[in-house]
Parts: structure tokens; C-alpha cells; sequence
């Protein structure tokens, strides 16, 4: 296996763990944040759009997200993609400018928002392993075909795993991290 292979099997494994970076923002923790809108899109113009390209999105305070549609034809639109988006929210329009106040959490959503988070981190660890499974067997191949010695094998295997490790670190450090923002009261 040449150094570009555990190159590309490290970036497979750092896609993972940005994936899940992705997936934790948009989980709900009762402070409102931008990145809470990322997954709505927009049908405007006979196509869908991301949120962010019909209207630029605000945090004024801890509890309130604004959205200031730039087309005001297309408020009606933004409305409801917001509204279809499952995230719990409801806009309040003002003019092209929608307000959105985020509620508080009850403990029982906070529980479940802890486990979804728990179900995407399992899932970054899965993809992780994958990425190393795949990685050690190319090893073990171009070692039994004669292209690696025993210890240029011995070294990459060495460098999968700890590459391994490091990633599914960040990935228990992330989680832990979303863990105590979700349970916070």
C-alpha cells in the first residue's frame, strides 16, 4: 500500500467525522443557530434552494433566529419550507423578514436528542471502521502478492490503526461535547 492509499483512506475517515460535525450542528439544542436552517431548502423559481440562497438567516439573540427573504414574492415560499422542514419551528412573517423563536427544550427531547446524537456518532464510527477494514485488507493482499515486505506491511497496518484511533477520538470528543450542550438546563 503506497503512502497515497493511507492518504486517501485518512481523508475517508476525516469525511466521516466532518459528516458528523454536519449532522450534530443540526440537532436542536434550544439555542438558536443558523445552522439549524441548513437542511431546508426552498422550492422557488421551479427548482429547490438552499435556504441560504433565497435569504440571509440572523441569530439577534440566544432564542430567535430572523430570516430576511432578499425576494419578497418568495416569503410565502420560505414559510413553508420552514414549516415542512420537521424541525419544530414556527415562523412569525413581519414584511420579508421571518422571525423564528426557538423553544425551550422539555428533558424528555433532550433524552432523545442525546440518543440521535449517540446514532450518529455509532454511524461516523461504522464508516470509520469500514474506511480501516478496507485499508488493512489491501495491505494483507499486496503483502501475499509480494509488492509489500513484512515490515513496510507491519508499519501501514500500524498507521491504519492509529490513524483509526485518532479519528473515532474525535468522534467520542464530539459526541461528549453535543452530549453536555443537549443535557445542559
Amino acid at each position: 500500500m503506497a503512502d497515497t492509499d493511507l492518504a486517501d483512506a485518512k481523508r475517508r475517515m476525516q469525511s466521516a467525522v466532518d459528516v458528523l460535525k454536519g449532522e450534530l450542528a443540526g440537532l436542536r439544542t434550544g439555542r438558536a443557530s443558523a445552522s439549524l436552517l441548513e437542511p431546508v431548502t426552498v422550492e422557488v423559481y421551479g427548482s429547490h434552494m438552499p435556504l441560504k440562497q433565497v435569504a440571509t438567516i440572523n441569530v439577534p439573540e440566544p432564542r430567535m433566529i430572523t430570516v430576511q427573504v432578499w425576494d419578497r414574492s418568495q416569503v410565502k415560499a420560505v414559510e413553508r419550507a420552514i414549516q415542512q422542514a420537521s424541525l419544530g419551528l414556527n415562523p412569525i412573517v413581519e414584511g420579508q423578514m421571518l422571525r423564528i423563536p426557538i423553544p425551550e427544550l422539555n428533558q424528555e427531547r433532550r433524552k432523545e436528542l442525546a440518543k440521535v446524537a449517540h446514532k450518529y456518532a455509532e454511524q461516523a464510527r461504522v464508516a470509520v471502521r469500514n474506511v480501516r477494514r478496507d485499508g488493512m485488507e489491501k495491505i494483507k493482499k499486496q503483502e501475499k502478492a509480494g509488492t509489500l515486505s513484512q515490515d513496510v506491511a507491519r508499519h501501514e497496518t500500524d498507521v491504519m490503526q492509529k490513524n483509526t484511533d485518532q479519528m473515532v477520538g474525535q468522534i467520542d470528543q464530539l459526541l461528549a461535547a453535543k452530549e453536555k450542550e443537549i443535557m445542559q438546563v
